[in-house]
């Protein structure tokens, strides 16, 4: 099977610090891949070079398209989004004009589609159609990351990137997302999440990576690498994790 994405040899830096130093990815279409590590170990780095927002060396081949030299637009355009740490969601807008904004280009094109997307994210996310005329800037940070995962699922991705959705949030709203997260396997989508917390990453994933110092330490089946004693002891405390509790 092709992979929807594949990395080659990817190189971050700033100035004189290497944050991605030469590493190789790839994941399969349909598929939730999770990358976990410690702060600072380059996994919001390497996915701002995935979507162009950071210059980088080496190859991104996403949908059999070397797409290293593509600008933002084109990217998001061929189905890529990036939903990032700081949300970035407009403050000053709606929850509405919010959603409306991230189905921008269909819209346009009067896609019937977007109607349909909109009445199932609202499905999900019911306070958010509580709170259709609020301004987003006035929520609470779980029903912010709430907003922004929708804004950006508006936009129908082929393949979503996440950078540390569950930073700052209460276990329970942390749960709820991700379970928003694998059942978009069921609507023809992949997802690449970057988060910290291993264990609901691992619980969430197919595959995973482990990101130490801007390389991959570890990597393998989510289920075998929340049996590996180095994860267990470093990231997940003293017990190993179980897939499908969530």
């Amino acid at each position: 099977m092709t992979a929807l994405l594949k990395v080659e040899e990817l190189s971050v830096g700033y100035g004189k610090i290497e944050a991605v130093r030469s590493i190789r990815l790839a994941m399969e279409e349909g598929s939730v891949v999770s990358i976990v590590g410690p702060n600072g170990a380059g996994k919001s780095s390497l996915l701002n070079a995935l979507i162009g927002s950071v210059p980088s060396q080496g190859q991104v081949i996403y949908a059999g398209d070397q797409i290293s030299d593509w600008p933002i637009e084109d990217r998001v355009e061929s189905g890529l989004c990036l939903v990032p740490e700081r949300r970035e969601l407009f403050g000053d807008l709606s929850v509405s004009d919010n959603l409306d904004l991230g189905a921008f280009r269909y819209r346009r094109l009067k896609d019937p589609e977007t109607a349909r997307t909109r009445d199932w994210l609202l499905t999900v996310f019911p306070r958010l159609k509580e709170r259709l005329e609020q301004k987003a800037g006035t929520l609470s940070g779980g029903e912010q990351q709430m907003l922004a995962l929708s804004r950006a699922l508006m936009a129908r991705p082929r393949l979503l990137l996440l950078d540390e959705p569950s930073l700052g949030l209460a276990p329970m709203i942390v749960r709820e997302i991700f379970k928003v997260i694998v059942s978009l396997r069921d609507h023809a989508m992949s997802v690449l999440v970057v988060e910290q917390n291993a264990r609901i990453a691992l619980e969430s994933s197919d595959y995973c990576y482990v990101m130490e110092g801007g390389r991959f330490a570890l990597q393998g089946p989510a289920h075998q690498l929340a049996q590996d004693p180095q994860v267990v002891a470093t990231y997940l405390g003293t017990t190993t994790v179980k897939q499908g509790t969530l």
